[in-house]
């Protein structure tokens, strides 16, 4: 025994360093791979910078060239206006000359006259002989000093250190989880937290091999985030949680594994009446289910009647271990959980349809007789609704059942303690008390269903919700009943 255990514990071992070895294995390909991506987002980000930089000197560079037009025109407007004036003045300085050559002082003093007048409106008077505009371009000068210096110090980002995941302050609750983590140092530059999650039913290190993909939560901008809504058909939830800042993230945090306690199960077609057709969670009343087989006579007849439905084979595992039992007949319209209550607080749901006319939800002990009916045996436990004619609702035992007097809820939770000796039926919406059974337990329990005229749908993978838990301390409060039961005519 003691070599067992040795070769047990290096099989475990070997198994854990084969896991490890493929971890490692895909770590250096995810490195060389992330390594090409930061390389072509370096890339990226430098073209980019640089199509900026085009783009600015291109932008500046129109800038000059428009002030270059525009002293040009200026100073062509006013080498314009200097030439005509200039042309005005010599053709007076050649009317003034020959004027010089008149001998006829009469004619010699009009001529002046009109010069004088001519000279007094010229327009080289009114001219300013300064340049409008500078040659100088210096102020269309740029200096880039302190912006080299800023991008010689561009360097890579930090990448922001692995969060740390505060497993006492983790709570799983109401089928939700909450998560709480902190970084190791303070980083203002942190924008926001990413967290993955995956279900798994192996309690250690997370797998590479035989494990569900990770799910995601982006964008997350506090240090605690809630998963609601969960269904826990695993029995352990894998968690890690990575910061990232504007540009990149960091490393994942070590990652934990939470318990989730839940009670989950299916409805057994191998238990189920020919009337009813069974899919998982969900069953609904088929009026035709048994009638084609019960028209076939003689030989036909024989020969079919060793021949089992595919869909109700008994050949599965957990309906050979409960010895093959017999379907159920007659009106007997029930169908079984396939997984027993053996010990432990539980909690499950049913959902009626609008139209059903009658409906029973309890447990049984596990070998029920062929005809029996929910609560009509001291071997059975059950909440009975029956909305044929007018709604009656009640709860039934050993064939004695009590009225509750109060409405009936769209969605009813049974919850089980099998070691307490308690079955209690609440509202599933509000977790008002229904009605509590009391006893002692002596056999394993089946979740069981009676249906007849509609369809039931039964939620499992579901923790006993905090609000049960409470009330089970109020002691049946709430307007709950354990009163006895009356004889079921």
């Amino acid at each position: 025994e003691t070599l067992q255990r040795i070769v047990s514990t290096l099989v475990n071992k070997n198994d854990e360093i084969h896991n490890f070895i493929d971890m490692l294995n895909h770590t250096i390909s995810n490195v060389q791979v992330n390594s090409s991506n930061a390389i072509s987002e370096l890339d990226e980000e430098f073209d980019g910078l640089y199509s900026v930089l085009h783009e600015m000197k291109g932008s500046m560079a129109n800038t000059i060239q428009q002030e270059e037009a525009r002293k040009i025109q200026a100073l062509q407007d006013q080498l314009s206006q200097c030439s005509r004036a200039l042309e005005s003045s010599e053709e007076l300085l050649e009317l003034a000359v020959q004027s010089l050559d008149i001998k006829n002082p009469v004619e010699l003093l009009e001529a002046a006259r009109q010069i004088k007048d001519s000279v007094t409106v010229a327009s080289a008077f009114r001219l300013s002989l300064k340049p409008k505009v500078s040659d100088s371009m210096t102020h269309m000068m740029v200096d880039f000093a302190l912006e080299k210096r800023m991008l010689q110090a561009v360097k890579f980002l930090p990448v922001p250190k692995a969060p740390e995941i505060d497993v006492a302050a983790c709570l799983v609750a109401d089928n939700c989880i909450t998560i709480s983590w902190r970084m190791p140092e303070e980083d203002s530059r942190i924008d926001h937290f990413v967290l993955e999650y995956r279900k798994t039913n192996f309690d250690g290190l997370p797998r590479l091999k035989g494990e569900q993909r990770w799910e995601m939560v982006d964008y997350i901008k506090a240090t605690q985030y809630t998963l609601s809504g969960l269904k826990f058909d695993t029995k352990y939830m894998n968690l890690r949680v990575q910061a990232c800042n504007k540009a990149v993230a960091g490393e994942y945090s070590d990652p934990v594994t939470l318990e989730t306690k839940a009670f989950l199960f299916s409805l057994d077609s191998t238990s189920s009446h020919l009337n009813l057709k069974v899919e998982d969670t969900y069953v609904e009343w088929d009026p035709t289910g048994g009638k084609g087989q019960e028209k076939i006579k003689g030989k036909e007849n024989k020969n079919r009647s060793n021949t089992a439905s595919p869909k109700r084979s008994t050949n599965s595992p957990r309906a050979s271990a409960r010895g093959g039992r017999d379907r159920f007949a007659g009106e007997s319209y029930t169908v079984l959980g396939d997984t027993a209550v053996e010990s432990g607080q539980h909690y499950w749901e049913v959902r009626a349809q609008k139209d059903c006319k009658s409906y029973s939800v309890g447990v049984t002990y596990r070998n029920p007789g062929k005809f029996d009916q929910l609560g009509k045996t001291n071997s059975s436990w059950c909440i009975h609704i029956n909305n044929w004619l007018q709604t009656t609702f009640s709860a039934k035992h050993n064939n004695k059942a009590k009225t509750l007097d109060i409405p009936v809820p769209d969605r009813i939770g049974v919850y089980c303690d099998f070691d307490g000796g308690q079955l209690s039926f609440y509202n599933a919406n509000s977790k008002a008390l229904l009605h509590t059974f009391r006893t002692k337990f002596t056999q394993p329990l089946l979740p069981g269903f009676m249906i007849w005229c509609g369809g039931l749908t039964v939620s499992t993978g579901l923790q006993v919700p905090s609000a049960v838990k409470t009330l089970q301390k109020g002691e049946n409060g709430l307007g709950g009943s354990t009163s006895s039961l009356n004889n079921v005519a």
